[in-house]
Formats: structure tokens, C-alpha cells, sequence
């Protein structure tokens, strides 16, 4: 049995670790000729990191894990703490730590755990074409593959994607625009070994520690699409935007590398049912685009590939096995985009009543309520 994994970022990486545990054989094509991740880094909540550790790339996780072990919201205007609690129930109740890493690293260590030298770059998805025989993809470069099935982990802008759903989809604009990158930790901004979020008007800025002595930076802006800015101008934008911040966001502000630092306008995707057609299944992104406002897009990627390989491993036809793989996401993955956008409204003040009322909840939060969030969102996923 043979599938053809098109995409070799997360997800893509990830579904052939699970599929190769099952005994079958992964072939995976990726549209660019050398992977240049969109963002700087990325949160991987405790759910993705078993899920790495179930797929064999648990030591990935160690390698680049940074050293997060409290969270503080603070006022952005005038740097007056907010609440700050420690994550340490979290992991107890739980049974695993979360992850902050650099984007780039984990790709490019995943990548190079299944053997760079495997993975076929430059196959850009033309179409699919599948039969009782299997799929057939086609590549912009005039090559051809066939296989048993295909996992389309091929991200938000998916060419695979309307093969299963019969149509395009529109990504809905979120209303903010987000900065990242990352800088050397510095106590002149936040504490080493915490997650700071400085909140007010709508706007959020955030340093979270990954390995090798980095905070990954963003500040989130609502505003309108298309505006005309780009790395030249990053420093003055957000000057702008953040004129009367406290000084610990002029400092981070001063800090940051044009050269290296994203400008995102953040879009996400309506939840869709249909992920599976035939031998054709959608996994991660093309799934399932999400804001990155809980912080679950990596992470359930991970777990549609955990999940895909535990539906072949108890069913071994292969439509049967997508289509229980279909079962067992739709609902989680749905929830998970919905959950997003619901916080992402009441972070970057789509109503600013419910804003400002979210800010002064955070002044009386004592830990317990945001940890039982993050909990039931973490034992929600396929290895509780």
C-alpha cells in the first residue's frame, strides 16, 4: 500500500510518520523547492507535543522546547500586571509541558528525521485524479504520480482541497494584521522563562521563550486589509500603532529585525464538513485554516495524523479508514477553528465592550479559569 503525501511541512511530515508506523508506504512532494516557513515560530500546546512524542519526534520537542513555565497578562499602556499564574497544574493535570519553538527548526529537524533525500521538492499540485485503482497527482512540472491514496496536507491555499469539496473556498479576512519574529531574551522586556501578553485598544503584543536563549515575538493590529506596508517600514508601523505603549513594547519594538520579522494579515477558513472524497483526504491546513489565536493550528495537524494512523491500524481498506478518519476530526477540527475566532473577536475588539470587559477579567484572574480552558482544549485531542 502507497500513499502520496502532498506537502512536507507539519502536517504532511507528521501524516507519513503515522502512516509509516502502519507499514505503508509514503511518498511526499512539496510544491516549494526549499521550505521558507510562514511565521517565526509556533506554539505547541501539549496535545501537539504527545502527539510528536507518538509519531517518534518526541526529542525534537526537547531540543527546541523554550522554557515556558508562567503566563502574566499585563496592561500595554501602562505595564501594570494584570494576572500572572504558573503553568505547572497545567502540565500535572495534563501530563505534558508545552512547547514554543521556532517554526523554521522544527520543519527543518522533521524534515530531516524522515531523510531530506525522500522527499521529492518542487512538485507543485496541478490536479488529482483517482479511480478504483488509487490517485493519481499531477505536478506544474509536468511529472506524474500514482498511489493507493492521497493525505492533501497542502496547506491553507489548497489545490487539493477542491477536489474533495467539488468547489473553492474563501479565506475570510480576521480583521488584524500580526508582526513576528524573534529577538534575544531580554528582562528589559519580559522574564525569561514567561509567556507576557500586554494588552489594550484592541491590540496585543506578546514575547514567548524558545530554545537557544529567543523570545518569538508578535503584535496583533486591527486594521484593514491590503494597507501598504512591508519590512522597509516595520519599525515606524509599529511605532505608530503602539505610540504611549509602556516602555517594555518600545524596547521589544527597537529590538526586532526587519529583515526577519513576518507582516500577516491573518485569514481563516468557514468549517467544513466534508474532509474526505474517495481515496482523497485533507489533513491540517487545507483541513482546517485557523487563526493562531489558541494557538492550535500546528497542534491539530499533529493530531489528524495521529488520528489517521490509529484508523489504519483497525481498518486496513483504505476508504473505510478516511472515512472513519473523517468521523473522528470533523467535529474536533471544527470546534477548534470556531474556538479561535470567538477569542480572536474578543481580543482585537470586534465589540470592545466585550474587550474591555475581557481585560478586566484578566485583573481579577487568579490562573485557574484560563488553565481550565487551555486543559479542556489539550484532553479534547486523540491522546487524553
Amino acid at each position: 500500500m502507497k500513499a502520496l503525501v502532498i506537502g512536507a511541512g507539519i502536517g504532511g511530515v507528521s501524516a507519513a510518520a503515522a502512516l509509516k508506523q502502519q507499514g505503508i508506504e509514503c511518498e511526499i512532494f512539496e510544491a516549494v523547492k526549499a521550505i521558507k516557513p510562514v511565521g517565526a515560530a509556533i506554539s505547541v500546546w501539549s496535545n501537539g507535543v504527545k502527539c510528536m512524542n507518538h509519531l517518534g519526534m518526541g526529542s525534537i520537542m526537547d531540543r527546541l522546547g523554550g522554557p515556558m513555565h508562567y503566563v502574566a497578562y499585563k496592561d500595554g499602556i501602562n505595564n501594570s500586571l494584570m494576572t500572572q499564574f504558573s503553568l505547572s497544574p497545567l502540565v500535572e493535570a495534563v501530563g505534558e509541558r508545552p512547547c514554543p519553538v521556532s517554526r523554521a527548526d522544527l520543519q527543518e529537524q522533521m524534515i530531516d528525521w524522515w531523510g531530506k533525500d525522500s522527499i521529492q521538492f518542487g512538485k507543485r499540485l496541478e490536479s488529482l485524479e483517482q479511480n478504483a485503482n488509487g490517485v493519481t497527482a499531477y505536478f506544474t512540472d509536468g511529472t506524474s504520480a500514482h498511489g493507493d491514496f492521497v493525505i492533501a496536507a497542502d496547506g491553507t491555499h489548497s489545490k487539493a482541497r477542491k477536489h474533495v469539496l467539488g468547489h473553492d473556498v474563501e479565506r475570510r479576512y480576521a480583521g488584524y494584521v500580526n508582526w513576528n519574529g524573534l529577538v534575544d531574551v531580554s528582562d528589559d522586556i519580559a522574564p525569561p522563562n514567561q509567556w507576557t501578553m500586554f494588552v489594550g485598544e484592541g491590540k496585543r503584543v506578546s514575547v514567548m521563550p524558545i530554545a537557544n536563549n529567543r523570545f518569538y515575538f508578535f503584535f496583533d493590529v486591527p486594521l484593514p486589509l491590503g494597507l501598504d506596508e512591508d519590512r522597509t517600514t516595520v519599525k515606524q508601523d509599529l511605532t505608530g500603532y503602539f505610540e504611549g505603549w509602556a516602555s517594555p513594547v518600545q524596547t521589544l519594538i527597537q529590538a526586532i529585525n526587519p529583515d526577519t520579522t513576518n507582516r500577516i494579515e491573518i485569514h481563516d477558513i468557514e468549517p467544513f464538513d466534508q474532509l474526505v472524497k474517495g481515496r482523497i483526504a485533507l489533513l491540517g491546513d487545507s483541513a482546517h485554516s485557523t487563526t493562531p489565536d489558541i494557538g492550535q493550528g500546528g497542534c491539530s495537524a499533529l493530531e489528524d495524523a495521529v488520528v489517521l494512523g490509529q484508523c489504519f491500524a483497525k481498518i486496513k481498506d483504505i476508504e473505510a479508514a478516511l472515512k472513519e478518519y473523517e468521523a473522528a476530526r470533523r467535529f474536533r477540527v471544527k470546534d477548534l477553528v470556531l474556538k479561535a475566532r470567538k477569542r480572536c473577536d474578543v481580543t482585537h475588539g470586534k465589540d470592545m465592550s466585550e474587550t474591555l470587559a475581557w481585560y478586566d477579567e484578566l485583573k481579577v484572574e487568579s490562573g485557574e479559569g484560563i488553565i481550565d480552558g487551555l486543559k479542556k482544549t489539550i484532553l479534547g485531542g486523540p491522546l487524553a
